[in-house]
């Protein structure tokens, strides 16, 4: 499959909340493949279909050596937390220390409908939260502290690709998809 184009911070498909996929088809898995495959060449440790241009509940990643995807993924969170370092393949070069939950337990679906827990901490637990993040539409400089927030935006507007044209609104159909890409 095709690498395809990331989305880069400040296209309008990284700020919707993801359709909840409905039907397990061919559609997702070339999808699911096109993720996997974009994520890789970039490289990256994970990519949410928003950062593809398509609105729906699904992310790859590649963590300590496990490559996996989860489909309509729902979060458990540990209490404990963790700071460290978190960067973004749609703001690429930049890296901020980020708060996050140590420990995730995340349940979902594979790419044919069958149920999948994943349980992690640290990176993958990172990892996790941030891809499910961009599937709500909230970006992981979102949840910097002021300062930092501050100097990424600040590191936004002076990056290379920080003033490069916003790619077309991905427009979503009046009519139910059923879970099948747009």
């Amino acid at each position: 499959m095709p690498v395809k184009p990331i989305r880069l911070f400040g296209d309008p498909v990284l700020r919707m909340t993801a359709q909840p996929v409905t039907t397990f088809d061919a559609e997702l898995r070339t999808l699911v493949k096109d993720l996997t495959d974009t994520m890789q060449d970039a490289p990256g440790a994970g990519l949410a279909a928003p950062q593809l241009g398509v609105s729906l509940r699904v992310f790859t990643y590649f963590v300590e050596g496990e490559l996996g995807h989860l489909v309509n993924p729902d979060l458990t969170l540990s209490e404990e937390e963790q700071d460290g370092p978190e960067g973004c393949l749609s703001l690429p070069g930049l890296t901020y220390d980020c708060r996050r939950a140590y420990g995730v337990v995340a349940r979902g679906f594979n790419m044919y409908g069958d149920p999948v827990t994943i349980e992690g901490t640290q990176r993958l637990a990172r990892c996790i939260q941030h891809e499910t993040d961009h599937l709500d539409g909230v970006i992981f400089v979102d949840r910097l502290d002021t300062e930092q927030r501050k100097a990424a935006m600040k590191a936004i507007r002076e990056a290379e690709w920080g003033g490069a044209a916003v790619p077309p609104q991905v427009r979503i159909s009046p009519h139910d998809t059923f879970g099948r890409a747009l």
